[in-house]
């Protein structure tokens, strides 16, 4: 029997999944092992750890795996892939694939195939590939430029409405959630805390904005209905470029989605859909969102 590993390698953490030719063995997660985020003592710790982790949980050792496939952002970087490829040939056994981020998250969806991702978390991208294999991509450029929809976007336009509403002397509920949160007394306080420098981790407002939202508050659902409309712009730049490229009349390539804030913020997942389908009425979009790491795996898996 053949076994295989799959990483998905971020900033702060890293998704480990072992398995066989069919059936999940271990899960495991882990600090980052990315080199631009770490040094090489703690990256080696951390892989060390979870390689461990996924022998005692599987019973297999590491050094039986047939292939391994390594999705991480940052692969174009000697320092990252340099380091993977060097701490796979010490522990781990079978050959190595490294691939990217966006790579694993569109396998995931589409197995190889053609089709648009949109990622939504603490930052946010677009991501499409054609039936060629050809990729590209929209967004994903940092918060201070893009990262619609996210869940840092999400927060920082919420601070910036709720003082819109301010202004305007409208009532929100946004502004008592986030002198709350923040231990603050009044608006005055907000104005000098979040212009502090560093700035303070506006994604930490996210959750208040959709509970805002759930509960009626116009504010917030103004919010989360432009980062919505700003996401499906993009996804529809990636949809019509890979239109472009593609010789079948009328093909639209299908959507997914990953991340947290389209796992679990609906009205900005809803919204995406609902603005695409105004010009494309037959677009076909995957129910939930996509695990990254089962991407990397079928990957893996490949011969």
């Amino acid at each position: 029997m053949a076994f295989y590993l799959a990483l998905d390698v971020g900033g702060t953490k890293t998704e480990y999944v072992l398995a066989d030719e069919t059936t999940e063995l271990a899960r495991v997660r882990g600090g980052t092992i990315k080199r631009m985020r770490t040094d090489a003592s703690s990256a080696q710790a951390n892989l060390n750890k979870a390689l461990k982790e996924l022998e005692e949980q599987s019973g297999i050792p590491v050094r039986q795996i047939k292939q391994s496939c390594v999705g991480a952002a940052g692969v174009t970087v000697p320092l990252v892939t340099d380091w993977i490829r060097q701490a796979f040939a010490e522990r781990v056994g079978g050959s190595l694939v490294i691939v990217g981020d966006v790579e694993i998250a569109l396998d995931a969806a589409f197995f190889g195939g053609p089709g648009v991702l949109v990622m939504a978390g603490t930052g946010s991208n677009v991501a499409g590939r054609t039936a060629a294999g050809e990729l590209t991509t929209a967004g994903g450029y940092g918060p201070a430029l893009s990262d619609q929809g996210s869940g840092a976007r999400i927060g920082q336009q919420a601070l910036r409405d709720t003082f819109l509403a301010i202004d305007e002397r409208k009532e929100t509920t946004l502004l008592p959630a986030i002198l709350k949160l923040w231990g603050l007394a009044d608006y005055m306080e907000i104005v000098g805390y979040a212009n502090e420098i560093p700035s303070p981790d506006v994604t930490k407002l996210a959750p208040l904005v959709v509970s805002c939202a759930e509960a009626g508050d116009e504010v917030a659902r103004r919010v989360l209905r432009r980062e919505a409309e700003e996401l499906a712009h993009l996804a529809r730049l990636v949809i019509d470029r890979l239109r472009h490229a593609d010789s079948r009349p009328g093909w639209i390539p299908d959507l997914a989605f990953t991340g947290s804030i389209l796992e679990h913020v609906v009205e900005v997942r809803d919204g995406i859909v609902e603005v695409l389908r105004r010009d494309l009425p037959t677009l076909k979009v995957l129910p939930g969102v996509v695990d990254p790491l089962q991407g990397a795996l079928w990957r893996a898996r490949q011969p």
